[in-house]
């Protein structure tokens, strides 16, 4: 099998009006098997829709999408039992316990009885929930209840798993903890697409696809996406703040730039004649420089060029 998951031409409206802004448009889709796919995208770019569409949920308003050679409109039932979706918000019961919710959505998706005791256990571990058994997933933190509902979706063993940004309202350690739970389902050989607004979490990915506005802009490994740029990075430090801005902003061959946390990061035309014109116009003008180097391109980089282009074309 070339393809785990497959769109074609997939297109979504939720209403029916003329004027009504399209949730998808034409999305073409390949996730080849063992693959960790990233969806990337700011909030109302589709992902949702997408894997909604994915794991049937909802029907396509038109196009195709296919789940292991499975049509997602005419053979639903059949891709459910192949496969494992945890959605954006807290699908788990409030008022069960850990043991219970595993229990409930063993039962739900078929697991024969004589394997649901090994299977849970082997997920308790695999979570690291095995000490919380008896308490009620409201009662879990948001990385634990976010762990259980990875495990949930998991119990069936499935071979395909779609997680709708698994990582958002979690806090750092729990993010990193669920990228090493992944890592391990993706060396069990499942295959894995994960929506994230994150672009740190991109890297992570071997294929990445740039959602925005229902359409695809852009599809590759990170680093191939990387080095497609037209433009390097320069990273600089420098005090006062206000000088260096200025300086930016004057200085010939930057061709924009953008605050990230006490530096800036600039995108420029060709690095080795911006930098020196920097360093000597930042001393110029009396600037304390602690920062002036060539940075590697990352998706952040990727994504913003990309949504500013989009927005400077309408």
């Amino acid at each position: 099998m070339e393809e785990v998951i497959k769109t074609q031409q997939l297109t979504k409206y939720y209403s029916k009006t003329k004027e009504a802004e399209p949730a998808l448009v034409g999305v073409d889709l390949i996730v080849k098997p063992g693959e960790l796919y990233g969806l990337v995208g700011p909030d109302g770019a589709g992902k949702t829709t997408l894997l909604r569409i994915l794991a049937t949920v909802m029907e396509p308003t038109s196009g195709s999408a296919h789940l292991a050679e499975l049509n997602v409109s005419k053979q639903p039932e059949k891709i459910r039992a192949r496969l494992g979706y945890m959605p954006q918000a807290f699908s788990l019961y409030p008022d069960l316990s850990v043991m219970e919710n595993l229990r409930f959505f063993a039962d739900i998706n078929g697991v024969p009885r004589k394997r649901q005791k090994t299977r849970i256990d082997e997920l308790l571990d695999f979570a690291r929930l095995t000490d919380f058994t008896k308490r009620r997933s409201e009662n879990l933190s948001g990385g634990m209840r976010k762990k259980l509902a990875l495990a949930c979706a998991l119990i069936h063993e499935p071979e395909i798993l779609l997680l709708d940004e698994p990582t958002t309202g979690v806090d750092p350690v729990s993010r990193r903890e669920l990228w090493q739970l992944l890592t391990k389902v993706i060396h069990q050989g499942v295959t894995v697409l994960v929506s994230t607004p994150y672009m740190d979490e991109a890297e992570r990915c071997k294929t990445v696809s740039i959602l925005y506005r229902g359409r695809i802009l852009i599809t590759g490994s990170p680093n191939e996406l990387e080095k497609q740029m037209p433009f390097r990075i320069v990273e600089v430090k420098a005090r006062p703040r206000r000088i260096l801005r200025e300086v930016a902003d004057q200085t010939e061959g930057v061709l924009s730039w953008r605050a990230v946390g006490d530096r800036l990061r600039l995108s420029v035309s060709d690095s080795s004649q911006v930098l020196p014109n920097l360093e000597e116009s930042l001393k110029r003008e009396g600037a304390n420089i602690s920062i002036l180097r060539e940075a590697r391109i990352v998706m952040e980089d990727v994504f913003i060029h990309l949504v500013e282009k989009q927005e400077a074309q309408g």
